[in-house]
Formats: structure tokens, sequence, C-alpha cells
């Protein structure tokens, strides 16, 4: 793949995320100041490669899971989450690296008791995001946020609905079996391991608390989403909750 092509990518990635709609060649001839005809070439070899497709009813292009995890891997690999500054953000006096993070770390801070810090940081993701918010409190599973999750465009289909409600019957059983093990797990679309028809992203950190060394926070939502932000958001959840608790 050459560096336009993942430009090109990463900026149909993107505006999809914003608009919700197909992403055509006249918006990106625009971005990158070349031709229509030129970047209608390079979206036919992305999906070629499997990171683009075209909707039957339109003539631009939505990413495909593929294209999502190369994003995501990228961000990964360029950030590396940002690990050693979290930490260091997150000390005595210092302040978190953002105002929605601020907001998030101010927000946990306010509560005394373990349970009401980690529904009030699930509360805020799903406020944050308009994703479902989710954690887990000992043996049992925090949601937040559904009715903002389900009114997003990629549920007006009734039977994406009931792929997401199985997906949420299994998770819990599904984590305390599998207990994920890095500090941020990331699973796209068919990459789900319950709950592959669903059109969903889970990206969850796993962090210790009082009851557990493997408890989770984290997010689920369509795969059409701001993974920078979310990913963003989830691991300093987990990192908030870890340094409080």
């Amino acid at each position: 793949m050459t560096e336009r092509q993942k430009e090109i990518l990463f900026a149909i990635i993107e505006e999809y995320a914003e608009m919700a709609a197909p992403v055509g060649s006249v918006t990106l001839a625009k971005l990158f100041n070349v031709s229509s005809a030129t970047i209608r070439s390079e979206m036919a070899r992305l999906e070629t490669l499997g990171l683009l497709s075209s909707p039957h009813t339109s003539a631009g292009r939505i990413p495909t899971d593929a294209g999502y995890r190369f994003y995501v891997n990228s961000l990964t690999e360029r950030d590396v989450m940002r690990e050693v500054s979290a930490n260091r953000l997150l000390g005595p006096g210092e302040k978190a690296p953002n105002r929605n993070i601020h907001a998030l770390e101010v927000r946990i801070h306010s509560q005394e008791r373990t349970d009401y810090a980690i529904r009030s940081a699930v509360d805020m993701l799903a406020e944050l995001t308009g994703n479902l918010g989710l954690a887990t409190i000992g043996e049992q599973l925090y949601l937040s946020g559904i009715s903002k999750l389900f009114a997003q465009p990629e549920f007006l289909d009734n039977s994406k609905i009931q792929d997401v409600a199985q997906l949420l019957d299994n998770l819990e059983p599904w984590l305390r079996e599998a207990r994920p093990g890095e500090p941020l797990n990331i699973f796209i679309g068919q990459e789900n391991p319950i709950g592959k028809a669903s059109g969903v992203s889970l990206i969850i950190s796993k962090f210790r608390s009082p009851y557990s060394d493997s408890s989770y926070i984290g997010l689920l939502g369509p795969t059409r989403q701001n993974y920078a932000e979310t990913m963003s958001l989830v691991r300093h959840a987990g990192l908030i909750l870890e340094n409080t608790l």
C-alpha cells in the first residue's frame, strides 16, 4: 500500500465516522488536491485489498472490518496508547491530557465508594461518545447508554438490535472466562468472539480494583466510530480507576 492510499483510507474512515454516509471521490479530491479519477483509482485498489467496500446504493465507499483493523493498528503503533505519558499526566497535581479525560477524572474522584466510581466512569464514557458504556463490578456487568447506542443509524434494522442484545447476554460470562489480558483490547466487527454478526466494536480496558485484578471497563459501539477518541477514553478510564480505587 502506498502512503497516499493509506492517507485516503484514513480520510475515508474519519469522514465516515463523522457523516455516517459513504464517502465519494469528489470529497476526497478536494482534500488531496488531485482529480476525482485519481481518487477513484486509489479507492478501487483499496477495495481490491479488502479495506473498503462499495454499498450497492452509492458510488461512495465505506470501510470494512479489515480497513478499521489496519487503522486501529496504525493508531496503536503510532501512539502506543501514550501509556507512559498517561501515567505521568495522571500523577498528583497534574492535569489530564484533554478536557474529556479531565472531566472523567473529576467524575471518578468525586465518588467515595468503589462501585459508584466505576458506575460514574461508565456513565461518563457513554455520555461522551454516544456508545454503550460497560464495566464489571464484582460478578455483575454494569451497562449505561443503551438508548444512545440504539439511536445510531446502524441500528435502524431491528435484527441488528437483536444481535447486540445477544452479545450483551453473553459478554459478562465471556469476560470472566476469557479474561482478555492486554491493557487495551479492541474487537472490531467480525473479530468479536461473541456476536460476530452484530456489526459492533468492543473496546475494553483491564484494570485492578478491590473486586478483582482483572476488572474491565469499556465501550460498545458501531464499527463506525472515532477510534482515536474512544480508545484514549477507555484506556484512561482504566488507568484513572486503577490509580484511584
